[in-house]
């Protein structure tokens, strides 16, 4: 389930031309406040916004609801709170600043592509 939560959420985040996707699971942390990060770029602050945006609608199409939310009043830095997963989308210059996925670099981590479309056999 979980596996299928993170997929969605970085194919909402790709959707929406976000880059440099990446989960970073915490489960084996003590104390930690959420099982997994997602964390992404954007390159201007309407991109974060309809980045975090396009996560939400996604998640709520799947029964997931938003508990928590802060940074849509400047779309620098927008956290998005599921419980166990916590999604940071980031203005690139805020990423490169907080180095965030430092924090974590023992922790494991796996990075998200756009995924390839299917493209329809010819009937030649």
């Amino acid at each position: 389930m979980i596996t299928h939560d993170l997929r969605l959420i970085a194919d909402a985040i790709l959707d929406k031309k976000g880059q440099n996707v990446i989960s970073l699971d915490l489960r084996k942390l003590d104390g930690a406040i959420a099982d997994f990060f997602v964390i992404c770029d954007a390159s201007n602050t309407t991109q974060v916004g309809a980045v975090a945006d396009n996560i939400r609608e996604k998640m709520e199409e799947e029964g997931h609801r938003l508990l928590r939310s802060q940074g849509e009043e400047n779309n620098f830095w927008i956290i998005q709170d599921y419980g166990n997963i916590l999604i940071h989308v980031f203005l690139k210059e805020y990423r490169d600043f907080y180095r965030l996925e430092d924090l974590w670099a023992d922790v494991p981590r796996k990075e998200y592509k756009e995924r390839k479309k299917a493209t329809p056999k010819s009937d030649k």
